[in-house]
């Protein structure tokens, strides 16, 4: 069977030991750290071409540097809270204080984008900003946070696929080699990390790009915000099929992992909570157009 060899990264950059205690870099936090730097970068860029706003930029720079500190306790609280209800509420509920356990893993993109979407919301009402011009900011320059993020997960070896026997399959050490029922040998499997880098980061950009600095999309309020959120709700859903989910959603009796089925039909957890996510962004860019 043609597989591709998983590469021998480290999870860890470096690591060094001050008075006993090990301090390591990880490059899961420098792609949050990486992320949240360029987002901060484009949204400067952005407020600083006056052709882009009919109306001008809803927030100058110092605005945006507070911001910056709101999005990222959004980001961190959310994505940790929603990890534990969406995906783990028993085990947490059972041992509360590994909640705090940070370093272990354990973050939720969806739960991390209703952190950022509050606190985003909370800022606005408190510096009397209008929302929606907001959040197109960041819609437009949250996807290479996505791709570094990604690609993380890929070198930690995580959130892999489900077996495959294509050629561009990766054979993933630890937990993935081990969990390949009826399959003897090598695992491979999707590296569905990396289709996520591709569709949530690099195609999602270059669709929010062009429509921020080609077509205006800008100067209508919440039309690039609804146009990620059905980008990144509809690649989402269809890497789902390809993904493998979540080891509490998998038994004997539900091999696909399915968080919701009903007369042989069901949706992983993952699909369940990009719903919302397309029905939303349609909804701002249909009510966008209208109001332009």
């Amino acid at each position: 069977m043609a597989y591709i060899p998983f590469p021998d990264i480290s999870p860890e950059i470096f690591s060094i030991e001050l008075f006993g205690v090990t301090f390591a870099l990880r490059w899961y936090a420098l792609a949050y750290i990486a992320g949240l730097l360029i987002g901060w970068r484009l949204v400067l860029r952005m407020i600083r071409t006056p052709r882009l706003w009919t109306s001008g930029a809803p927030m100058n720079e110092d605005q945006i540097e507070r911001l910056l500190t709101w999005v990222i306790l959004g980001v961190i609280f959310g994505g940790r809270l929603g990890f534990v209800l969406f995906y783990q509420p028993s085990h947490f509920l059972a041992h509360p204080l590994d909640i705090l356990k940070v370093w272990e893993g354990g973050m939720s993109f969806h739960g991390g984008f209703l952190g950022v979407m509050v606190a985003m919301v909370a800022f606005c009402l408190k510096e009397r900003i209008p929302v929606l011009p907001v959040a197109d900011l960041l819609a437009a320059a949250t996807p290479p946070g996505l791709f570094l993020g990604r690609i993380a997960n890929f070198i930690n070896a995580e959130l892999w696929g489900r077996p495959t026997g294509l050629p561009w399959g990766v054979a993933f050490p630890g937990e993935a080699a081990q969990t390949c029922p009826g399959i003897e040998g090598i695992c491979a499997r999707h590296p569905s990390q990396l289709y996520e880098a591709a569709l949530e980061g690099i195609l999602l950009f270059a669709v929010l790009s062009v429509l921020v600095w080609r077509r205006g999309w800008l100067g209508r309020p919440g039309a690039v915000a609804g146009a990620f959120l059905t980008g990144y709700g509809a690649t989402r859903f269809l890497v789902e099929f390809v993904r493998q989910p979540d080891a509490q959603f998998v038994s004997p009796g539900n091999p696909l992992g399915l968080a919701w089925e009903i007369g042989g039909y069901g949706l992983t957890m993952g699909q369940i909570l990009s719903l919302p996510m397309i029905l939303l962004g349609l909804f701002l860019m249909i009510r966008a157009r209208r109001a332009a």
